[in-house]
C-alpha cells in the first residue's frame, strides 16, 4: 500500500439500508387507514373534518416553527408531522371543538417537539402530550364521547349508549354504584368492541383495525414484536390476577384489551422510535411497564383510562432503561 494513502474516517452510520426515515414514517400513515376509515364509518363527517383540522395545523405549525425560529430546510416530506397530526386526531373525541383540535397540534408539534430540537430529539410522544394536554385543560369536552351511529339503531344494547359514556367511563361509574362486573360486561356485547361499535376516541374504538396496521407495520419490520405483546400481555396478566381475586369488582381482562386506547397505544405509539427503548431487553421492560401502569390507572385511579399517562410515564424512563439494557460491547467507557 502506498505510504500516501489516505482514509478517511466518517462518522456512523457505515451499513446503509433500504429504509429511510421517510419510508417508515409513511409506513405508519398507511397503517393507520383502517383505524381512521373505521372513525370516518362509525362517526361521520364529523371525524374526517377533525382530522383534516389536526393533520393541516401540525403541517403548518412544523413549517412555521422549523422555518423561522430554526431556519431550517422544509421537513414536511418526511412525514412526521402527519403522523402526529394523524394519532392526535385519532386520540380525540369525533366532537371536540375545532379551535381545541388546534391548539392541541400546538402544544405536540410545538411543545413536544421542537422544544426538544425537533424530529428524533423528543423524549415524550408528542401526540399523547398534545391529547394528554386537552384532557388536563379542557376535561369536558375531552370526555364528551360520540357514540356510533349504529348504537342509535338499538339504544336498549347499552344503557349508557347515548349519553357520551365510553365503556371503560361506563364500567368505573357502575361498579362505583356496585354493580356487579359480569352484569356489565353483558350490557357491552364484545363482538361490538372488537370491531369499533361502541363510544370512545375515533381511532381506539376498533380493536381489529389496529390489529391490521400493527400487522402490516411487523410485516415491513417498521415495529417489532416487543412492546405491543409485552404492553398488551402484561395488561392482560394483571387485570386478570385482579379479576380472579375479585370478579365482581373488577372487569375481566379481555375487556380491558378491547377497551380505550390500549391497542392504538400499544402498536402505534408505545412503539415510537424516537421515544422508546433501543434494545430487545429494553422494549421488554418498557411494554411491562406501560402495561401495569395502565392497568392501575384504570383500576384505581381518579380517570377511567391511564393508556396515554402510562406511555409518557414510562417515555420518562426510557434514558435509564436504555443505560441498563445496552450490551457491554456499546457501552460507555469510563
Amino acid at each position: 500500500m502506498a505510504e500516501n494513502t489516505k482514509w478517511v474516517i466518517s462518522g456512523a452510520p457505515h451499513v446503509h439500508g433500504p429504509e429511510s426515515v421517510t419510508k417508515i414514517m409513511w409506513g405508519v400513515v398507511i397503517a393507520l387507514i383502517p383505524s381512521f376509515l373505521v372513525s370516518v364509518y362509525f362517526f361521520g363527517m364529523q371525524a374526517l373534518l377533525l382530522t383534516v383540522v389536526t393533520v393541516l395545523s401540525c403541517l403548518v405549525f412544523e413549517y412555521l416553527i422549523n422555518r423561522f425560529f430554526f431556519k431550517r430546510p422544509c421537513s414536511l416530506g418526511d412525514g412526521s408531522a402527519m403522523i402526529t397530526g394523524l394519532l392526535l386526531a385519532l386520540n380525540l373525541p369525533s366532537g371536540l371543538p375545532l379551535w381545541m383540535a388546534i391548539v392541541g397540534s400546538l402544544v405536540a408539534i410545538g411543545i413536544a417537539k421542537w422544544a426538544y430540537g425537533g424530529l428524533g430529539q423528543n423524549p415524550f410522544n408528542p401526540a399523547l402530550v398534545g391529547r394528554v394536554f386537552l384532557l388536563i385543560s379542557f376535561p369536558a369536552a375531552m370526555t364528551q364521547w360520540a357514540a356510533p351511529k349504529a348504537l342509535f339503531g338499538d339504544p336498549t344494547r347499552w344503557t349508557d349508549a347515548l349519553s357520551g359514556a365510553s365503556p371503560l367511563g361506563f364500567a368505573k361509574e357502575a361498579l362505583k354504584n356496585g354493580v356487579p362486573a359480569d352484569k356489565i360486561s353483558e350490557m357491552m356485547p364484545y363482538s361490538d368492541l372488537f370491531f369499533g361499535n361502541m363510544a370512545g376516541s375515533m381511532g381506539e374504538i376498533s380493536a381489529i383495525a389496529i390489529l391490521l396496521g400493527g400487522i402490516y407495520m411487523l410485516c415491513r419490520k417498521i415495529i417489532t414484536w416487543h412492546i405491543p405483546v409485552t404492553f398488551l400481555g402484561s395488561a392482560f396478566l394483571f387485570s386478570g390476577i385482579l379479576w380472579l381475586c375479585s370478579p365482581d369488582k373488577f372487569m375481566d381482562p379481555v375487556f380491558h384489551l378491547l377497551t380505550g386506547g390500549i391497542m392504538l397505544g400499544a402498536v402505534f405509539m408505545a412503539t415510537d422510535m424516537v421515544t422508546s427503548p433501543m434494545t430487545a431487553k429494553g422494549k421488554i421492560i418498557f411494554g411491562l411497564g406501560c402495561g401495569i401502569l395502565t392497568v392501575l390507572i384504570r383500576t384505581f385511579g381518579a380517570y377511567p383510562e391511564g393508556v396515554s399517562f402510562a406511555i409518557l410515564i414510562m417515555n420518562a424512563f426510557v434514558p435509564l432503561i436504555n443505560r441498563g439494557s445496552t450490551p457491554k460491547r456499546f457501552a460507555t467507557c469510563k
